[in-house]
């Protein structure tokens, strides 16, 4: 019995603290990769630097339907941008965490620091 209570008192910290068994990186990266069924990585590329999505002609004209880049937009255009409907970008209704995690995953490591202190 005297053998429980320290083994207790050393374990009672680790149940009081939040465990995932995912890193907030790898939470990110999953869900660039699959939000709400394509990813974004699909149009918007592995880094968020943008792509042609496809190239056609129309009435002879080539033309091309590129997705932007979106590694290079502040927070609040980022937010905005996801919030919105647009032409060619599909409605994922993310929560405000969800494009936190996806902002975050997007920024260099030192943006990242510091676009964290701004948020």
């Amino acid at each position: 019995m005297r053998m429980l209570l320290p083994l207790f008192l050393l374990v009672l910290p680790l149940l009081s603290e939040e465990v995932s068994f995912i890193t907030q990186g790898e939470y990110a990266a999953q869900l660039y990769k699959a939000p709400r069924g394509i990813g974004c990585h699909k149009c918007h590329g592995d880094k968020g630097e943008g792509r042609v999505i496809a190239k056609y002609k129309d009435k002879g004209e080539s033309k091309s339907f590129d997705a932007p880049a979106i590694n290079v937009l502040s927070y609040e255009n980022f937010a905005d941008a996801l919030q919105k409907r647009q032409a060619g970008m599909p409605r994922y209704f993310l929560t405000d965490e969800e494009i936190k995690a996806l902002y975050f995953y997007l920024q260099p490591p030192k943006e990242r620091q510091d676009a964290d202190q701004e948020l």
